[in-house]
């Protein structure tokens, strides 16, 4: 069963940036997409980006598309969360997914249609 790891996380102050990893066990997973959600205390499972393993296109949650980039090193098996400007409002645990069944943009916005996931990273902004 593939693992995903993730690291990267802390704590930081609002305005600075914060870039978080997540790496697949086996070197040959090769995942339809790969995504990053998170999730507030008390809130439920959101997405934040996405990326189209094999194309490399990205997909974006409205609220962080100017301040979040996604991207990977398939050498690596690795996707990243490059977190830029970051607000109190951002803290969560962060989580890394992946899928192997396709589907557009719209469907793998959804936390349902990815069954590998990380263990989750802690993202703490203070004000």
């Amino acid at each position: 069963q593939v693992q995903l790891v993730e690291s990267g996380g802390g704590l930081v102050q609002a305005g600075n940036s914060l870039r978080l990893s997540c790496t697949a066990s086996e070197v040959t997973f090769s995942p339809y997409a790969r995504a990053w959600f998170r999730q507030a205390p008390g809130k439920q499972r959101e997405f934040v980006g996405g990326i189209f393993w094999n194309s490399g296109a990205i997909f974006y949650a409205d609220s962080v598309k100017d301040r979040f980039t996604v991207s990977r090193d398939k050498a690596k098996n690795t996707v990243y969360l490059q977190m830029f400007s970051l607000k109190p409002e951002d803290t969560a645990v962060y989580f890394c997914s992946a899928t192997r069944r396709s589907g557009n943009a719209s469907y793998l916005k959804s936390a349902g249609s990815y069954e590998y996931w990380g263990q989750g990273a802690q993202v703490t902004v203070s004000s």
